[in-house]
């Protein structure tokens, strides 16, 4: 509480600048729906469409952030995966709206969205559509998750009444999905419209 009372006090300012820091952080950090609906509960004379534009525009900032860090430790990733991820990559660039798409569809949904934009890092993703339609998306389902902040945050929290445990356990989920997705064989199923899997080798150590 008095982490939200104290960055409050700058209004959208501070949780603008809040949304940035969260989301550019990878691991150990709750969902920005929460940090979002908190203010909001904290302080209900706020407008809930400038606030999820607010929060969208600093998520998709932090995110950026985080896209950037990721790509550095891309050559820590073993080369037949950088060669599958980069097969998925130029499959989402020959689509039109691909990256646009694919962002907007994860966006909407109240998921964490660290594992998307590291494993957009690692793929080396270069398109404007990943920010506009992450930015779109994350705004819109950011207005239906602070409008319903009270249903929803609520038995979220109950269920993860640890809220320590419930961090680890979707970033666990997060790094697993990661894993999975490198060594699924893009070319194979893309070509072929079969899943098959690369060894799971991913670290040059």
């Amino acid at each position: 509480m008095e982490f939200f009372e104290l960055f409050g006090e700058f209004s959208y300012f501070g949780i603008f600048f809040v949304l940035i820091g969260i989301s550019t952080i990878p691991i150990l950090v709750p969902p920005t729906w929460i940090i979002l609906t908190s203010f909001y509960l904290l302080d209900p004379t706020l407008n809930i469409v400038l606030l999820a534009i607010v929060g969208g525009t600093g998520a998709t900032i932090g995110r950026f952030f985080l896209k950037k860090i990721s790509g550095l430790f891309r050559k820590f990733v073993g080369e037949e995966q950088q060669s599958n991820l980069d097969t998925i990559g130029n499959y989402l660039n020959k689509k039109k709206y691909g990256y646009l798409v694919a962002s907007f569809l994860f966006g909407a949904t109240p998921l964490p969205s660290n594992i998307l934009f590291i494993t957009y890092g690692l793929m080396r993703a270069k398109s404007i559509g990943i920010y506009i339609g992450f930015w779109i998306g994350r705004t819109i389902s950011y207005i239906i998750m602070i409008y319903f902040g009270n249903a929803v945050l609520r038995p979220f929290l109950e269920i993860f009444e640890d809220r320590l445990v419930g961090i680890l356990l979707i970033d666990v989920a997060g790094i697993g999905t990661i894993i999975l997705f490198a060594c699924i064989n893009w070319t194979v199923l893309l070509t072929q419209r079969k899943i098959k899997f690369i060894k799971p080798k991913i670290w040059r150590l």
